[in-house]
């Protein structure tokens, strides 16, 4: 029987590094590629830069991840920076800021669920999507300044904010909670708490 660990152990530890290393692949072989695409095909029409924030969600989702796996206080943080960590060696674009980013967004998305254990282990919308918020945030701010959006017009930066936002929402929320909602109804797990 499948069993959310709310406690460090070996199973933790090996599970949310499997999360890491899975969705490190993913954003650099799945995601950092058809970003750039479009991102490329954007150029012409000066539209580029939302590609940037649209995407945006789509790298927050190892926390989410490893935190319903692992339902207690760091397993968000960890699983994101692993992601970042793997990324970044195996081809990642953005080198080592990947890493700087993914503690933050790790550490930003469990603001949802911190600092009650319960709220890790009911893993609730709520929650989720609070992260999912705080997470936006956390990517949002430190690319703005990281890479000089205060240039763009405040049309731009404004459209790039709410579409951070909305792509934190779909992807860092709505679709991971409807993924561990599959896991809840298929693997019926229960939670070790002890």
């Amino acid at each position: 029987m499948f069993t959310r660990s709310s406690k460090w152990n070996v199973k933790a530890i090996i599970l949310v590094a499997l999360i890491g290393i899975i969705m490190g692949v993913i954003y650099t072989y799945g995601f950092n590629w058809a970003y750039n695409v479009i991102k490329m095909l954007l150029l012409p029409t000066g539209f580029a830069p939302l590609t940037d924030t649209v995407f945006a969600g789509l790298w927050l989702m190892a926390a989410p991840l490893a935190m319903y796996f692992v339902p207690t206080v760091g397993s968000g943080t960890i699983g994101e920076t692993l992601a970042a960590i793997v990324e970044m060696a195996i081809g990642g674009q953005w080198g080592a800021v990947t890493i700087l980013a993914g503690v933050i967004q790790g550490a930003t998305n469990e603001i949802g669920f911190f600092p009650k254990k319960e709220r890790y282990q009911r893993f609730s919308w709520k929650s989720v999507l609070t992260g999912a918020f705080f997470a936006g945030l956390g990517s949002y701010i430190p690319t703005y300044f990281l890479y000089g959006w205060s240039k763009y017009s405040v049309q731009l930066q404004i459209a790039m904010f709410i579409t951070t936002i909305i792509s934190a929402f779909g992807f860092d929320g709505v679709l991971v909670k409807l993924i561990t909602n599959l896991f809840d109804r298929s693997l019926k797990p229960k939670i070790d708490y002890y």
